[in-house]
């Protein structure tokens, strides 16, 4: 019974040790094996066999991109102005080995490295050019640093400079300074925007200008084009008023024609045609010998007329024609 016990604490104690000899690397890692207490290998990832108290891993690195934020650091520049940097360090390990036995504390040692070497490159510049020369500090802090960490193993990717924190002093100036900048752009903004406005008022002003004049030249075509339209129509309306006198005379003469009037119609007719333009404003009036004699015939059937009313009684006179020269001639009125 005892021997069994013994048995199985043995095969218990062989799967114990057999399974601390087998070692699993994780992807993005990498182990530091040492036999006897040297440098035994480098297992990347995989399964591997170690020799059970023999070998042992000594170091477990991490093969990703690192982060690491350092406090701000007290800096002098070149005009004698102090002030605090605090800065960034992206790294990776490239040689677990190096980074295994190079350097006692990697990141203590870039920590201090980022300091020393940061002074060095703001000592050589003025606070003016510190503040605005941030991608040159970045570039020359990575350059630096990945020459002396090489070294180590590591491989240093980008450095930046996360906060530059001036003198207090230096703060409320720089401040009143942006403060003044920023009045000084809103001025000009200002005034540029009414110069805009201006400018928009004016063109509109000469719009309305213009279409003003559009409208008052489209308003006087229109104006010209009715009155010559009127004028038209005016004309064409006497035009036909006068052939529509003409026709009535020429009916009214065509229908004497057709009735053969007598002379004594004839005369009669002349005399109202004289009577029509003695009503006229005329001064002058030229008579026709034929009307002449109408006239004293008239004159003369008046007379008798009157004669007649006084006797009461009905006689026929004779009315001869008067002698009248057959030229025309000329009465003043």
């Amino acid at each position: 019974m005892v021997q069994t016990y013994a048995i199985i604490g043995v095969v218990v104690l062989l799967l114990i040790i057999l399974a601390s000899c087998i070692k699993i690397v994780p992807q993005a890692q990498a182990f530091i094996v040492e036999r006897l207490g040297g440098y035994q290998g480098t297992w990347s990832v995989g399964v591997h066999l170690k020799l059970p108290l023999i070998d042992k891993v000594a170091k477990r690195v991490l093969l990703k991109e690192q982060v690491v934020d350092f406090p701000p650091q007290p800096v002098i520049t070149k005009d004698n102005v102090t002030m605090r940097i605090d800065t960034v360090v992206f790294f990776q390990i490239t040689d677990p080995k190096l980074f295994a036995y190079g350097v006692e504390n990697p990141i203590m040692a870039i920590e201090n490295l980022t300091a020393t070497t940061l002074r060095n490159i703001i000592g050589d510049l003025e606070l003016d050019e510190t503040l605005t020369s941030r991608e040159i500090i970045n570039t020359k802090m990575r350059v630096s640093l990945d020459q002396a960490t090489d070294p180590w193993g590591i491989k240093v990717n980008r450095v930046e400079l996360k906060n530059i924190i001036p003198p207090a002093a230096i703060q409320d100036a720089m401040e009143k300074q942006m403060k003044a900048e920023r009045e000084r752009r809103e001025s000009i903004l200002i005034a540029e925007g009414q110069k805009k406005s201006a400018i928009l008022v004016a063109e509109g002003h000469k719009q309305a200008t213009i279409l003003e004049a559009e409208a008052e030249k489209e308003a006087a075509i229109l104006r010209a084009e009715a009155k010559k339209e009127a004028t038209i129509r005016e004309a064409e309306g006497q035009a036909e008023a006068i052939i529509a006198v003409q026709k009535a005379n020429a009916d009214g003469i065509r229908m004497l024609n057709e009735s053969d009037p007598s002379g004594a119609v004839l005369q009669i007719k002349s005399l109202e045609a004289f009577t029509k333009a003695a009503d006229g404003r005329a001064t002058k009036i030229i008579i026709p010998s034929e009307i002449q004699g109408i006239a004293g015939l008239v004159k003369s059937i008046t007379e008798v007329a009157k004669d007649d009313d006084k006797t009461e009684e009905v006689k026929k006179v004779d009315v001869k024609k008067p002698e009248v020269k057959t030229a025309d001639f000329t009465t003043d009125f």
